[in-house]
């Protein structure tokens, strides 16, 4: 049953798990952005891209606005595994760009609007119920709206970026976030290995492993003084308390210090093109649109048809068709990211191996055929195998006639290239 509704910056009393709604008071047909928000946005941010270019305030208003429903007062729904009531708080609180604590709806904040207000539910299927709310959302947006927005293959409300089950939009932008921080190694630490018994002080029964010793001075020998320290002053203590007006610290051997060095951020590494050849290409977008228009439709048909069964928590059905969503998403993202990035090496002239060759090989009196691919689409049972691969890498380059060495386990093989195609 829900709860609510509450004005978002005044207290909200809503403990336990559950599920969350924030919405508007009303429909509005155009995106509320605030420009001076956006412009700051990019400003904190130097990685923020969108469509791997550096964007302007317009630029990246305007693709924001592009995911706006103007029929839906509904702006984001979330879930949380902890108290509903804090979850919200900390979705007030977020600033625009920080990761923590509530990056997930962080383009509500770009809005300029006020009186958004949220109502909730309690429930033990905190997850399972968001992906339904999300589900009932899609079933509402009218035909017209979803043929305007930039990706109309996952229509979420305007401030969710992803489904529980790991659909996300394709928004573009990328860097909205800041690095996550990755602390500094500790210091190194010197181990000293001592079998049983070597330990200065300590009975055999309870020095069986390896002690760390750092900066130890034995303790002397019976019937002998402590060694003498020089004081500031030119006298010498045995034992004895420090003279007055001398600070203890002089009396004691300088301790290595440590320098801790700051908490590193990580830094983007600008992503290599990834070689592919004709036909490749051509099948990673044939195996995208199966994905996308085939597969993906019948996986969310499975998901409606088992949430109409019952309870959530204990349909297995629900669950099975929730995981092979999620096992399919992750492959279409993998397939995206890599025709984002593809180039298309175009057939050389035939004298050479390269990228694309048909290579017919002899290896010991046998003769094989293979072609030479990029690593993405590297299929050794069909006869394509890989350019980054030992044989690949030896291959590229050479002529019909020449011969090859590759350096295996079992010692060094020899291919001689006998045609090329």
């Amino acid at each position: 049953m829900p709860d609510g509704p509450g004005i978002l910056g005044r207290p909200i009393r809503a403990a336990g798990r559950g599920v969350y709604v924030v919405e508007l008071a009303t429909p509005l047909p155009r995106a509320p952005i605030d420009i001076t928000i956006v412009g700051k946005w990019i400003e904190s941010l130097p990685g923020l891209r969108l469509d791997g270019e550096r964007p302007t305030t317009k630029a990246l208003a305007a693709r924001l606005a592009a995911f706006w429903l103007p029929s839906s007062p509904v702006v984001f729904v979330g879930s949380t595994d902890n108290a509903i009531a804090g979850r919200i708080t900390a979705l007030e609180r977020h600033i625009l760009g920080e990761r923590r604590p509530h990056a997930a709806a962080q383009w509500l904040k770009t809005l300029r609007i006020d009186g958004m207000r949220a109502w909730w539910a309690a429930t033990d299927a905190p997850e399972e119920y968001e992906d339904a709310l999300l589900a009932a959302f899609d079933a509402t947006i009218p035909a017209a709206e979803r043929t305007v927005l930039h990706d109309q293959s996952i229509v979420l409300p305007f401030a969710n970026l992803r489904t529980p089950s790991g659909g996300r939009k394709h928004t573009g932008i990328t860097g909205a976030v800041t690095p996550e921080e990755v602390s500094a190694p500790p210091p190194p630490t010197h181990v000293v290995e001592l079998p049983p018994g070597d330990a200065d002080g300590i009975p055999p029964a309870h020095n069986a492993g390896t002690l760390r010793r750092t900066n130890v001075t034995p303790p002397p020998a019976a019937g002998t003084r402590p060694p003498r320290a020089r004081t500031p002053a030119g006298r010498s203590t045995a034992g004895n308390a420090p003279a007055s007006g001398t600070r203890a610290s002089a009396t004691r051997s300088a301790a290595p210090r440590t320098t801790t060095t700051p908490a590193a951020r990580t830094t983007r590494q600008p992503v290599a093109p990834l070689q592919l050849t004709a036909d490749g290409h051509a099948r990673l977008i044939a195996e995208h649109h199966e994905l996308t228009q085939t597969r993906r439709p019948e996986v969310i048909d499975r998901i409606r048809k088992a949430r109409e069964l019952g309870d959530l928590k204990e349909n297995a059905d629900y669950t099975s068709a929730r995981e092979e969503q999620s096992f399919l998403e992750g492959r279409i993202q993998a397939l995206e990211g890599q025709l984002r990035h593809a180039v298309v090496v175009l057939p050389t002239d035939g004298t050479r191996v390269a990228l694309g060759s048909r290579v017919t090989v002899e290896v010991d009196g046998e003769e094989s055929e293979f072609t030479v691919v990029g690593p993405a689409e590297s299929d050794p049972r069909s006869g394509r195998i890989s350019s980054a691969s030992p044989v690949g890498r030896a291959l590229v380059g050479r002529a019909a006639g020449e011969d090859a060495i590759v350096v295996t386990p079992r010692g060094p093989v020899r291919y001689h290239v006998v045609s090329i195609n």
